[in-house]
């Protein structure tokens, strides 16, 4: 559950966009995207699988080549 706290001299906008980025950083809009129609097991296991491959990938390039 994605929850900002405004500070005084924060006008809306600001935390508006501030909650946004929370939001997509926790995943809660695709994974409500997600969850709208049927997933077939076999597709998640698929789509599951290939970001655990771009995750390795991309450890070993920054390992390789540093952070980026």
């Amino acid at each position: 559950m994605a929850k900002i706290l405004l500070t005084g001299e924060e006008n809306l906008k600001e935390a508006l966009r501030r909650f946004k980025k929370m939001c997509d950083k926790e995943g809660i809009i695709n994974e409500s995207r997600r969850g709208a129609y049927y997933e077939k097991p076999s597709d998640r296991r698929r789509r599951e699988e290939s970001r655990r491959l771009k995750n390795i990938k991309r450890s070993q390039f920054k390992v390789e080549y540093g952070t980026f």
